[in-house]
């Protein structure tokens, strides 16, 4: 076993309770099967100890790329209790490898596992910037807000080399398009350069995911994401530069870091947060298996008592994905959870006047001239 515990082979011709499959670096310790597909796979012993050896040993899971050939690059949604309805996401799948990531589902519709593959097997929009570019010059395009990082991270490891959410930006920037950013990485700061003066125009807000202050416990439950005192400190470097930057407490785990939340606001605010926000932990589809799992892992000592807490916050259930609850609960404990976020925030003055996405100005939206060069007026922009 992974762990050094000795594992016991049932019977030739048993079931095998497949062993760990965990790697180091990396969130999910499973890969739990395509909700979509007809058919899986069992674990079976043959007598010889053979999935014993294959478990024994496993090596690190390397990161895979492939590209996606979508033929456009605005998501939208309806949802009521989401704050925008349109998102960019050039990456689909997350190296930041957080366990309790609310996305992992969606790698179903890829034919790909919520568990290990969501981190490891990314896809990626090579094209986005252009797509993008060709919807926005469509006649009767409406502004709204833009959300970049509303499924995965626009800012995972994998930016550094490809640049994908900073073409985005480019076009947005040329667009005068208003922009919203949700990442847990400090690697925003490397397109400051277009943030800060877009900013400026009141056409962009940045958002800092921070789940916990302590190091031990972000390695375990995000491990490639930056850390918390990274991210703090660009909160720190965004509000310097005059780009809007806001902390969401997310998500909060009741009996793992839900007792973290206003120390997390308080450091927020030091570092110059306009606003602040927070979210229950979700646990939709696929990621109830993969976080219990995790909670066993890591947490055996309290992996019930955090069950039995967040069910008293889904109504007896791990999940409730109704519209208005599926983000703060319901229950007593989520109704304290509110109560302790709402007076922090008022006096911390974080709370959401003035710094929300509705506050960024769509009405500078202009099309540039096919050459990319000064936008047109909005006149000229009828012909």
């Amino acid at each position: 076993m992974p762990d050094g515990t000795p594992h016991r082979l049932p019977p030739m011709g048993e079931a095998f309770a497949l062993p760990p499959a965990a790697r180091k670096g990396r969130g999910a310790g499973l890969n739990p099967a395509i909700r979509f597909e007809a058919s899986s796979r069992e674990a079976f012993d043959d007598g010889w100890g053979t999935l014993e050896a294959a478990f024994a040993d496993l090596p690190p899971l390397p990161t895979t790329l492939t590209p996606d050939k979508s033929k456009s690059a605005l998501a939208w949604n309806e949802s009521p209790d989401i704050g925008f309805d349109r998102a960019v996401n050039p990456y689909r799948g997350c190296e930041h490898g957080c366990v309790y990531c609310y996305a992992r589902p969606s790698h179903a519709y890829l034919g790909l596992s919520p568990g290990l593959d969501f981190e490891t097997r990314l896809i990626f929009k090579p094209d986005v910037a252009a797509l993008l570019e060709k919807e926005l010059r469509k006649p009767g395009y409406d502004p709204r807000p833009i959300a970049l990082g509303s499924n995965t991270d626009p800012y995972q490891p994998v930016e550094r080399t490809l640049k994908l959410t900073r073409a985005v930006l480019e076009v947005l920037d040329r667009f005068n398009h208003p922009v919203t950013i949700v990442t847990k990485s400090a690697g925003v700061l490397r397109d400051l350069d277009i943030l800060a003066p877009m900013a400026k125009r009141n056409l962009a807000r940045v958002c800092l995911s921070i789940t916990t202050l302590d190091p031990r416990l972000a390695r375990i439950m995000e491990p490639r994401a930056a850390s918390p005192e990274r991210r703090l400190a660009a909160v720190r470097d965004l509000a310097a530069a005059g780009v809007p930057a806001a902390v969401l407490a997310a998500p909060m785990i009741p009996g793992v870091n839900d007792a973290e939340l206003e120390t997390i606001l308080e450091r927020a605010a030091a570092a110059g947060a306009s606003h602040a926000g927070y979210v229950l932990l979700r646990l939709p589809l696929e990621i109830k298996q993969l976080f219990e799992d995790w909670l066993a892992r890591h947490m055996p000592d309290r992996a019930a008592r955090v069950l039995s807490l967040i069910r008293q916050t889904r109504g007896g259930a791990l999940y409730d994905s109704r519209f208005g609850v599926r983000q703060k609960g319901t229950g007593a404990y989520a109704d304290l959870l509110a109560q302790r976020f709402a007076v922090a925030a008022r006096r911390l003055n974080l709370e959401r006047r003035g710094g929300g996405v509705g506050n960024l100005d769509c009405t500078q939206f202009r099309v540039p001239d096919a050459a990319g060069k000064a936008p047109q007026t909005a006149q000229l922009a009828l012909f």
